[in-house]
């Protein structure tokens, strides 16, 4: 969220963006003994560690006043609780800290983008969350624990010398799942050691529309990528090995990037079947990981604000896939319900319908005040009823119990530096590498030969805040005048340059042309500024003309030039779309320098495979390869990508082949399996992404020309091969059947079935 929420949709000035990255937080209770509040048994059943986690929840409501209720229901950012109680941040202010913590009860802090001590040290992160965890246990008649949130999102990313991971798209690009959730095991353990139990992650919106300025928040424009990849985030964040829970949050559900004109939070039209079958899948997959909570989609979808849908948070979410967890609101969304959508009167009819919608708790920004007694109104007037008002509470409730919050509400300070300060920098780099991917290599220009002459430049080569992005220390990105530990990528390959290379890393682009006149080989790295949100949103998402024109004069003196393109998401390169050489890089990270010199040096083979679909003109958007068939002609009318989804290239060379079904007839229930031969036909080992899709020959609705059905990679040293094995569940072949209003449930319809694999095909037919 923006500037003050999870992925806040705070609509603030630059200026409130500055005041919250520069807030003051100090404490004093910094050396107070580490206990659980509930270490004597009173007798009470909620505060027995080893009772039913419903039977504690049952006990403490049947104890809880309206007010105290009412008060889990919020989840108020941090900011409330500093200077003036509104943006102005400072210290903690003791009126503030008592009208939300004792007075109001609230259930849940947050700390958004920007929203973190001024000294910013993983220890202060600790006292900051560990002092209102205090206060709140100890001005709260039953002991009720807050649960913190946080938007580590790539990484722990709010917090000074955390190891930042690339975002995930990049992570999409990899097509690893596995190290998805390694890295979500990292986060995990780097924010259980700061005291947030809470993460609004993983996002598993799809990237459609390169426009949206969100768009490097999504492992993939393929349903079953973005899916399997947010379903292993969700692991890798709730199953970490820390010793302490953390909440993950599927985001944002459903339809948020899916906005009609590409603009952040603009409403979004689209079809039953489509929603269906293209844009739910990827929710479920993360949902059925395990996830704890799930966040709602800010925007509106056929009509309907998402937080007032009845239908996608408790016919869908609740009935159809039996979520047991806690829904949240997005930054201020329940007002909004209100204030911008114009679909109820007033604050508290705001609250009910979002809250018999299917929504538990509501993010609010720190200058809400009117939220709680809206709430109390709510439910006095009937608008709310007191069993769905329990059923909320008791949700939030059993978030707290599941978490351990009740017998470890406290994080131990001390150990806070040693567990987040450059932690797991062999897996950042890892992570960078295979995310990165290889589009084009003329001449065999890469990998850069030792002994040579290279010239660096771009605005990109050596700027830490472009390579990681937004959502880094600041929600716009790393702000103004603060270092961020990592490795550029002029640095990655100045360091890391074989021996006897030469390479200069030239700033000036003029200065860069004429010394590229006596280099073997220029490297220029361009892309896009960090940005979060809407401010990142991009009408035109192509390559600057000042880039465009660098990288046209760099080409002029006949060098060799490598492009190296650090962006979210795919840019139309324009007069810099023909070098010998180009790498997407992606949002790579603060080990993302490294990963660059790896792989352009040879030390790492490309692995990396597009996630997403790369167009060649402005006007193509929204652009992705399940594009549905149609009776056109015109230029670029269908799928015509500069790269295709799923392209890039290695530094040896693959085959695959063989591709047989296990059976020729299935049942719609049944599984899949199906193996293809591969082999590495090169001299060099690397990592083989093998997608395998399928196609419908006929079908009484539209389907795309082919659809992701199950993916693997494989490692092959040279000369090798290989039988893999893959499977998928025949449910995957579902679409939903009928007329244009697309009424029915998604089935396996009866008939032929083509899969592919490489060049190679099997045909199988359901019964």
């Amino acid at each position: 969220m923006p500037i003050g929420s999870p992925h806040g949709r705070r609509r603030l000035s630059r200026l409130n963006v500055r005041r919250l990255t520069a807030l003051v937080i100090t404490t004093a209770c910094v050396g107070f003994t580490v206990t659980s509040p509930a270490a004597a048994d009173k007798g009470e059943v909620y505060l027995r560690a080893n009772a039913p986690v419903q039977a504690r929840v049952q006990d403490l409501l049947k104890r809880m006043t309206l007010d105290e209720k009412v008060g889990q229901l919020e989840q108020i950012a941090v900011n409330r609780l500093l200077g003036d109680c509104t943006w102005s941040g400072g210290d903690f202010n003791e009126a503030c800290m008592k009208q939300v913590l004792a007075d109001e009860a609230t259930g849940s802090i947050l700390s958004g983008g920007g929203m973190g001590p001024k000294s910013n040290t993983p220890k202060d992160w600790a006292i900051m969350i560990n002092t209102v965890q205090r206060y709140a246990l100890e001005h709260s008649r039953l002991r009720v624990p807050i649960v913190y949130g946080v938007d580590a999102v790539h990484g722990h990313n709010n917090v000074l010398g955390a190891t930042i991971f690339p975002h995930q798209i990049g992570l999409g690009a990899a097509w690893n799942p596995a190290l998805t959730g390694a890295t979500a095991e990292s986060t995990q353990r780097a924010v259980a050691a700061t005291g947030a139990t809470w993460n609004f992650a993983p996002v598993a919106d799809l990237a459609r529309d390169q426009r949206w300025g969100r768009y490097y928040e999504t492992y993939s424009e393929d349903p079953l990528l973005a899916g399997e990849n947010a379903a292993a985030a969700v692991r890798g964040l709730e199953n970490g090995r820390s010793g302490r829970k953390v909440a993950s949050s599927v985001k944002h559900f459903a339809g948020y990037s899916e906005p009609s004109n590409g603009h952040d939070r603009v409403p979004g039209d689209m079809s039953m079947r489509y929603l269906q079958d293209t844009i739910l899948p990827s929710y479920k997959a993360a949902v059925d990981a395990g996830a704890l909570t799930v966040m709602v989609n800010s925007g509106a979808v056929n009509g309907v604000p998402a937080h007032a849908s009845h239908y996608l948070l408790t016919d869908v979410l609740r009935n159809q896939w039996r979520f047991k967890g806690v829904v949240i609101s997005d930054w201020n969304d329940v007002l909004s319900l209100q204030r911008a959508y114009h679909v109820v009167n007033d604050y508290p009819g705001a609250i009910a319908a979002a809250v018999n919608a299917g929504v538990d708790m509501a993010m609010l920004p720190p200058d809400d005040r009117t939220f709680h007694a809206s709430a109390v109104d709510a439910v006095k007037r009937g608008l709310i009823s007191q069993k769905r008002l329990d059923e909320a509470v008791g949700r939030v409730l059993w978030l707290k119990f599941t978490l351990g919050l009740f017998e470890h509400p406290y994080v131990d300070e001390s150990k806070a530096d040693a567990a987040v300060l450059g932690t797991d920098k062999d897996l950042a780099r890892k992570a960078a590498t295979e995310s990165m991917v290889l589009l084009r290599n003329t001449g065999g220009v890469l990998p850069l030969a030792a002994g040579k002459r290279i010239v660096v430049t771009g605005p990109s080569a050596d700027s830490m805040a472009n390579q990681t992005g937004g959502w880094t220390i600041g929600w716009q990105g790393i702000p103004a005048g603060v270092t961020v530990p990592g490795t550029t990528i002029a640095q990655g390959l100045k360091a890391g340059a074989p021996a006897g290379t030469d390479v200069a890393y030239v700033p000036d682009g003029a200065e860069a042309v004429n010394r590229a006149k006596s280099a073997d080989a220029v490297v220029v790295v361009v892309g896009e500024k960090p940005g979060a949100e809407g401010e990142s949103d991009s009408p035109r998402p192509e390559l600057a003309a000042d880039q465009q024109q660098l990288v046209a004069s760099l080409q002029a003196t006949g060098v060799p030039v490598v492009l190296v393109v650090v962006s979210g998401r795919p840019l139309v390169l324009g007069a810099a779309g023909n070098t010998a050489g180009l790498l997407a890089a992606w949002l790579p990270g603060t080990e993302g320098g490294n990963a660059v010199a790896d792989l352009l040096y040879g030390k790492a083979n490309p692995s990396g495979r597009l996630p997403v679909s790369w167009p060649k003109n402005l006007g193509n958007e929204p652009m992705y390869y399940q594009q549905l068939p149609g009776t056109n002609g015109g230029p670029d009318s269908g799928y015509s990508p500069a790269f295709a989804f799923g392209a890039g290239l290695s530094y040896t060379s693959y085959t695959i082949g063989n591709l047989t079904a296990n059976r020729s007839q299935i049942r719609p229930g049944d599984t899949v399996g199906v193996d293809v031969t591969v082999a590495n036909t090169g001299s060099r080992a690397g990592d083989l992404v093998v997608p395998v899709y399928v196609s419908q020959p006929v079908s009484a609705v539209l389907v795309p020309a082919k659809r992701l059905v199950a993916f693997t990679r494989v490692t092959l040293a040279p000369g090798q091969s290989r039988t893999v094995h893959l499977t998928f569940p025949a449910s995957r072949l579902a679409v939903t059947p009928g007329d244009v209003n697309g009424a029915g449930a998604p089935r396996v319809e009866a008939g032929s079935y083509q899969l592919s694999a490489g060049d190679s095909t099997a045909t199988f037919t359901v019964r």
